[in-house]
């Protein structure tokens, strides 16, 4: 079965799903797309041998809707696209906030279509591995992760997202816009998260943009984490990563990356590191990820999130990653903005 998939949306993050795609070994075809800016979408739509259609047209052309919009507009289109029956792939964050991201989910589920969310750090094989490492009973008890994210504030530059200063239409700024990642992909390798406290600042002078956000995590299983999130305008500086994980047994050091080292240390073991395509191979030996996923990007590799989502649509089963995976960080996120409201108190995730 040959996929036809549509794009609402063609900005940055629409040229790097297409990368996926075309590297992507399921059968599938780009047949449409549709943007509020006419000439950017027949940009696209040229690049990817498409056509640039109306909003409503796209839906009577696709087996699939990418939605890559500004955030606000997520649920809108997610909701036309599964009452047509039609697959659908969200960009995160899944909405501006957790209850509007709990309606996409009851939209789809309801529906039953297929549906996944972009929460990619779940198919890089740092955290793939790292996940594994902290689940061997071995590491013992989780203690204590130290996360760090920053990137230039994405206004700016190759992104050139000027939405992202809108509330109306991101809803907040770098915890959410950005971080959503790094909460999420921390809860999927560390358990549940029980109460938050944090602290956002605006340094930029955008209301409700924060670009500064600090927060603290606490598991249910005892373990606390410390997340550092900041927009900046040093350009020169890509979006980097710094993570650092302590168990009772198991120390980890990550970027984040496709091609930085994953490096662990087990009591009385030698310190190991593995990176590129060694690090891929070893999860997909470990049977967390499958050969078919693989892609090769410069310097390393990580597994293509839109393969199986693809596979998904041609076989009729779940999407690996559905909507529903998002809920825990949306509710998390909203719990750390809750708290930074109360000056850094305490707050339940529940």
């Amino acid at each position: 079965m040959t996929v036809r998939v549509g794009f609402y949306g063609t900005g940055f993050i629409s040229r790097t799903h297409n990368w996926f795609l075309k590297y992507s070994t399921a059968d599938h075809r780009v047949v449409a797309v549709h943007d509020p800016e006419a000439d950017r979408a027949q940009a696209f739509a040229d690049r990817v041998g498409a056509r640039a259609v109306g909003e409503d047209e796209l839906l009577d052309r696709v087996d699939a809707v990418f939605v890559t919009t500004w955030t606000s507009e997520h649920e809108r289109l997610v909701a036309a696209a599964a009452e047509r029956g039609l697959a659908v792939f969200c960009e995160k964050p899944l909405a501006v906030d957790g209850t509007v991201a709990q309606r996409m989910v009851d939209a789809v589920e309801a529906a039953g279509v297929v549906n996944q969310v972009g929460l990619v750090l779940r198919f890089t094989p740092q955290f793939i591995h790292a996940r594994t490492l902290l689940s061997d009973p071995r590491a013992g008890r989780l203690l204590a992760v130290s996360f760090r994210d920053d990137q230039f504030i994405p206004i700016q530059s190759h992104y050139g997202s000027t939405w992202r200063v809108d509330p109306e239409r991101c809803g907040r700024g770098t915890l959410l816009e950005h971080s959503i990642h790094d909460v999420d992909v921390m809860q999927w390798m560390c358990g549940p998260v029980e109460s938050v406290s944090g602290t956002v600042r605006e340094v930029h002078g955008y209301p409700r943009i924060d670009d500064v956000a600090v927060a603290r995590m606490e598991f249910a299983n005892g373990g606390v984490a410390s997340l550092t999130s900041i927009w900046h305008d040093i350009v020169d500086r890509p979006s980097l990563r710094n993570i650092e994980l302590f168990s009772e047994n198991l120390y980890l050091s990550m970027d984040g990356t496709p091609e930085g080292p994953l490096t662990w240390q087990f009591t009385g073991e030698p310190v190991q590191s593995l990176q590129g395509e060694a690090l891929a191979h070893a999860c997909i030996e470990a049977g967390h990820a499958r050969i078919d996923d693989l892609a090769i990007v410069p310097g390393g590799a990580m597994f293509n999130p839109l393969t199986p989502f693809l596979d998904a649509i041609s076989n009729a089963k779940p999407s690996p990653l559905p909507f529903s995976e998002a809920l825990p960080a949306h509710r998390i996120v909203d719990a750390i903005y809750a708290s930074a409201d109360r000056s850094g108190a305490v707050v339940a995730t529940a």
